[in-house]
């Protein structure tokens, strides 16, 4: 089994990562209003660059494998695509910003490069979705605004692989999937499971979470026909709409917020449990199927403590968490120093996964960044299998629409 990349990038938070095109750099954002790019020296991450331009805290970045351009997006309700130019002065090659006319009024929480990458995708908090596209004349990016019917925040927005379709997850409990056709800029899309006839703002489907949770994250497969979705009450969905099945995983672990299709029939999610889940599965059904963080392992290296949450305010407070979660899920009210260590390779709460090797639909490493500060690179053949009776009930079976 081979062992995970950890790195330390930061002694604060990660909010977001995203790597170019040859994983030789990545962009972070360190719970702060600025961009840090890394430059990869052998084996750790030197920072280079600083991206200021924000002046609220990032919530999002995204890379262009192609393109090169990066995207960020912030709680002053911004967002910047930063292209790099020659200097006029030295000649070396800088990173400038440019506007993006968003037009809405509350925080931009998530931002996402469509697979063309002549669009991107803004989720706010203002009850809409930006669809970004450039205009030359004004060489600045303006947008067209998703809303109907979306009633509250959405946390997380993913591209269908025809460059139209876009699936959102909000704080209204829904995950939906629309129409981001523009005329001017998308070829006509060929019909999928989804719907024949896209016009701007079609609501091509409508999900509820299980028991009313929050929808973190929202991904699409590879091929794009099916449709993944991550919610506050411990649950995962995947959807089916050609044959209109729908698989609800309930867990019993906390929360998971990020997730990611590695193949048509594997998925990886993580959340407040520190630790990338492996789910299995296709039209007969979904299963949660182990981990890729070796719990095992990590006890044998000298790492000690319960896997869990930690306590994102420090050890004192870790510490003194520990003693109400030992109390309650090992009846236990003994707590010391070293059980604000946990089992697993993130000491908090994962906030980002992304692909790292490999091409749609055969993914072979991933990453994932979180609020301990750690980058950490995951083989995902290196499945270590659980007592999944422990994290996940039964399946939620099917029903149909």
């Amino acid at each position: 089994m081979s062992a995970p990349e950890v790195f330390n990038l930061g002694q604060t938070p990660i909010t977001s990562h995203a790597f170019n095109a040859d994983r030789s750099r990545v962009a972070v954002s360190l719970n702060s209003n600025d961009v840090t790019i890394f430059d990869r020296q052998r084996n750790d991450w030197t920072p280079t660059e600083t991206l200021s331009e924000h002046d609220k805290l990032i919530t999002s970045i995204d890379w262009a494998p192609n393109s090169n351009r990066i995207v960020t997006s912030a709680q002053d309700r911004n967002a910047y695509v930063w292209q790099q130019t020659p200097d006029p002065q030295t000649g070396h090659m800088i990173w400038k910003p440019t506007l993006v006319l968003l037009r809405i009024n509350r925080a931009a929480t998530f931002v996402k490069w469509s697979p063309n990458e002549d669009k991107f995708a803004v989720a706010s908090g203002a009850r809409a979705i930006a669809i970004c596209s450039f205009d030359p004349e004004g060489d600045w990016w303006v947008s067209r605004l998703l809303k109907k019917p979306i009633r509250s925040t959405i946390l997380s927005v993913d591209w269908h692989p025809n460059n139209v379709l876009l699936a959102a997850g909000g704080a209204d409990m829904k995950a939906r999937v629309f129409s981001a056709y523009i005329k001017d800029v998308d070829k006509r899309p060929v019909p999928t499971v989804w719907g024949e006839k896209l016009p701007f703002n079609t609501l091509c489907g409508d999900y509820t979470s299980p028991s009313g949770g929050w929808v973190h994250s929202v991904g699409f497969s590879p091929s794009g026909d099916v449709l993944a979705f991550a919610a506050h009450d411990s649950s995962i969905t995947v959807v089916y709409p050609g044959s209109q099945a729908i698989y609800h995983i309930r867990m019993t672990t906390l929360p998971l917020v990020t997730l990611t299709w590695t193949s048509e029939e594997a998925i990886v999610a993580a959340g407040h449990d520190c630790q990338p889940f492996v789910f299995s599965g296709n039209e007969g059904g979904w299963q949660l199927i182990g981990t890729l963080d070796d719990a095992n392992a990590n006890k044998a290296s000298g790492r000690s403590g319960f896997g869990g949450p930690a306590s994102p305010v420090g050890r004192l407070q870790s510490s003194a968490f520990n003693t109400f979660r030992n109390a309650d899920s090992r009846g236990s009210s003994n707590s010391n120093a070293t059980e604000s260590e946990l089992f697993t390779v993130h000491q908090n709460t994962i906030t980002n996964i992304r692909p790292y090797d490999g091409v749609p639909g055969a993914v072979s490493r991933i990453s994932s960044s979180g609020v301990d500060g750690k980058l950490v690179v995951w083989d995902v053949s290196a499945v270590s299998p659980i007592s999944v009776g422990g994290l996940a009930g039964k399946v939620g079976g099917m029903s149909l629409r």
